[in-house]
């Protein structure tokens, strides 16, 4: 029996996504879309400038668009809520849906800090889902946040290496492309025969998650790792979708390139089983060993765009290991992992109680 979705925000570039990968989905049926008032009413092929390289599933074409109206979500009885909404509309939207008792899976960036709200890349840190508990001292429902894009593309390259090696310092000078700042977030004039080397928030924003990520659950929530950190420079340039990402990493231990490859190649999932998970890639991280991969246009698909892609990986005259990765931002950065996130918790539903 397939569980009933709804998609809050579904006229974005993330809710697109999300409507694409629930329709047809072997555990979820999609029952509900909303966007803005301006919009509500109308059929969603009407309602929604459809912006993906797939064309727009026929079984939504004729969905009727509600608006985000919260009594209205309510009266239809969902049993899991994917939100993609501005932070500011976010802020509000989501705590008051788990405080009606729903489960929540939010794009959005606020509230990701919060000790007891897991931050999650599943293949990273499946097991913070468990710290959802601990929202039953004030909700009734339970919310879930998919981290920043760059950060999920970082975190899944970095976890093998933290597991086998250690990690003391990770510098990352990133590539981001204009798909991650939505549908009217560049002017063509700003971004056409330039690179802007600033995202407003952004790097605070993947320095504190990546720490989330690897941060250590306690009886009050997850810790912030404190045995290494994360120093970022973000820069948008003129790619339609896939975030390339130039990584430096200090290593606790010793490594060879080779075993760094290794680790890489042979990583699969986080010590809490994700099962065969309908968006789950075969392979979450893909070594290319050409000089001059991975890029966008070639790479960012790999794993239905669920993988990442790692090239270049090289050592300096300090022992510091180099190397690029590759991310799809809209897809393994937003609207897939929020997908895949909501596949760990069905499949650990009765340990979470919820």
């Amino acid at each position: 029996m397939k569980l009933n979705a709804i998609v809050v925000g579904s006229t974005g570039l993330v809710g697109q996504r999300l409507v694409y990968y629930l329709t047809n989905h072997p555990w979820f049926k999609l029952i509900g879309l909303t966007a803005s008032k301006e919009r509500s009413g109308k059929k969603y092929m009407d309602a929604v400038k459809w912006s993906l390289e797939n064309e727009m599933p026929k079984e939504v074409k004729d969905m009727i668009v509600y608006d985000t109206d919260i009594d209205l979500i309510t009266s239809l009885k969902p049993d899991v809520i994917f939100t993609a909404l501005p932070s500011n509309m976010s802020q509000f939207y989501d705590i008051e849906l788990v405080k009606r008792g729903f489960l929540v899976i939010s794009h959005a960036s606020n509230n990701r800090m919060e000790p007891d709200i897991p931050l999650l890349n599943p293949e990273v840190n499946a097991d913070h889902i468990f710290v959802s508990k601990l929202q039953k001292e004030r909700w009734k429902g339970r919310l879930f946040k998919v981290p920043n894009c760059v950060t999920s593309i970082l975190t899944l390259a970095l976890k093998p290496i933290y597991d086998d090696f250690g990690i003391q310092q990770v510098f990352v000078s990133t590539m981001q492309a204009l798909s991650g700042a939505g549908l009217n977030g560049v002017p063509s004039m700003a971004i056409l025969d330039n690179i802007i080397p600033y995202i407003e928030h952004e790097e605070e924003k993947i320095e504190n998650e990546s720490l989330k990520i690897f941060g250590y659950i306690t009886p009050k929530g997850i810790k912030l790792n404190d045995k290494f950190y994360v120093s970022p420079s973000v820069h948008r340039v003129n790619v339609l979708e896939g975030h390339l990402e130039s990584v430096f990493i200090k290593t606790e231990k010793e490594v060879d390139i080779d075993d760094i490859k290794k680790a890489l190649t042979e990583f699969k999932e986080n010590k809490i089983k994700n099962f065969d998970l309908p968006s789950k890639p075969k392979n979450p991280i893909i070594v290319r060993e050409e000089v001059d991969r991975p890029q966008p246009r070639l790479d960012r698909n790999e794993g239905n765009g669920m993988s990442v892609v790692v090239g270049r990986i090289r050592k300096d005259k300090k022992n510091w290991i180099k190397f690029n990765v590759l991310g799809h931002n809209t897809i393994r950065g937003a609207a897939g992992n929020g997908v895949l996130i909501a596949e760990t918790l069905l499949k650990n539903i009765d340990s979470l109680d919820i």
